[in-house]
């Protein structure tokens, strides 16, 4: 597939922006990770990503993990501590071939399960930032913690901005002169600016900055065996159910025979070469994933030139402001970063469309409502089981 750099692959990049700026704020500020070394991990997964697979592919935070540290307030030892041993176990599971085997075992109910349950998680995220109710909002008691402002009368700023850009990208979503993705982040961070973020850049100093290497030290057993139970363990069913088997199958699905390097064995070995980097410079665990993937192409990402893009300017953001390079993010309004969330959780869910069986979708429901209640690893487990029992006893449903 040729590359392009056009208005809608610039759009395109920005997709995914609300799954990964409010998570690697918090693990940046909250579990004191290095901001340079995380945005430089994220920008070199993006360009080696698009360089390798040829067709979009996103790099996301690890959410049981980032998710779970964040709300622990969890030692920078323990993240890379779990970033290491996501390393080993991808490495192993997609050196082996291991993982070729596992994905043969999972019909398609549980793929789209996979996929509308992480659907939905991210609307539901998305929400929670416009209505102010994200962690990283009620840690810093304000909706919009980087603007001067935090209500116009009665109405959250949060709700304002992601209603104004929600209605913005619902007008231009399928605008290519001009494309929804662009013009919100570029406006967003201009609103952002003008409503008081425009401080965050009052110490920015640009030069040339290059991360430590393991700048926590190495972990410590205890490091090791608390993030393996209780981060790890967790966090494993749902890389596979989600980031390895549904973003496989949604990449063939949306670029059919462009995307014949996007493997199960190729994801598992990219996501654990990218933690080893990660892990190395302080950053957070990274993986791919369906939604990543669904948010990139919602705003009009069809080549790998939206990974070029997004990844050259995360490694300039780093490069080339280090630490201070987060002030920059800061411009976007959360409101905004929840309508981006928004977006692309609805374009995921909206994957379940040719499962047309009742015991089929019965099979998804079952694991929405499980990932509501519990999570998308345990949901996954279920979901394998509650088909492989549909078929063993031709139930119907």
């Amino acid at each position: 597939m040729k590359i392009r750099f056009d208005r809608m692959e610039w759009a395109g990049s920005m997709g995914d922006l609300g799954t990964l700026l409010p998570l690697a704020f918090g693990m940046i500020m909250i579990n004191g990770l290095s901001a340079t070394g995380l945005f430089l991990a994220v920008g070199l997964m993006y360009l080696v990503g698009g360089s390798y697979y040829r067709v979009p592919i996103a790099v996301q935070p690890m959410k049981v993990i980032s998710a779970y540290g964040i709300a622990m307030a969890l030692s920078p030892q323990v993240i890379t501590a779990s970033g290491i041993l996501l390393a080993v176990m991808l490495l192993f599971l997609g050196g082996t071939g291991l993982v070729d085997k596992v994905a043969r075992l999972v019909p398609k109910p549980v793929i789209r399960g996979v996929q509308l349950a992480t659907g939905i998680l991210l609307l539901a995220k998305g929400v929670h930032l416009i209505v102010g109710q994200n962690p990283l909002q009620v840690m810093r008691g304000a909706v919009e913690p980087f603007l001067a402002v935090q209500s116009i009368g009665p109405v959250p700023m949060s709700v304002v901005t992601g209603v104004i850009f929600g209605l913005a990208a619902l007008l231009l979503l399928r605008s290519s002169r001009f494309p929804a993705g662009l013009v919100v982040v570029v406006a967003g961070a201009v609103f952002g600016a003008v409503f008081g973020a425009w401080r965050e850049l009052a110490d920015i100093r640009f030069g040339l900055h290059f991360p430590e290497i393991l700048p926590f030290g190495i972990p410590a057993l205890p490091d090791f065996s608390f993030a393996l139970l209780a981060l790890v363990a967790p966090q494993i069913p749902m890389t596979m159910g989600n980031a390895v088997i549904a973003n496989r199958d949604l990449s063939f699905e949306y670029f059919g025979n462009e995307s014949r390097r996007v493997t199960d064995r190729a994801l598992c070995i990219s996501m654990g070469l990218a933690n080893v980097v990660s892990a190395l410079v302080g950053g957070m665990p990274l993986c791919h994933g369906a939604g990543g993937l669904a948010a990139h192409y919602a705003f009009g990402a069809r080549t790998a030139g939206s990974n070029l893009i997004i990844g050259g300017l995360f490694v300039a953001l780093a490069v080339l402001l280090g630490s201070q390079s987060i002030n920059v993010l800061h411009l976007l309004p959360m409101g905004v970063l929840g309508m981006l969330l928004f977006f692309a959780g609805a374009q995921l869910a909206l994957t379940i469309q040719d499962v047309q069986t009742r015991s089929g979708l019965f099979v998804m429901m079952v694991m929405l409502g499980i990932t509501m209640a519990s999570n998308l690893a345990w949901a996954f487990g279920v979901g394998l089981c509650l088909t492989w029992v549909i078929d063993r006893g031709k139930i119907n449903i």
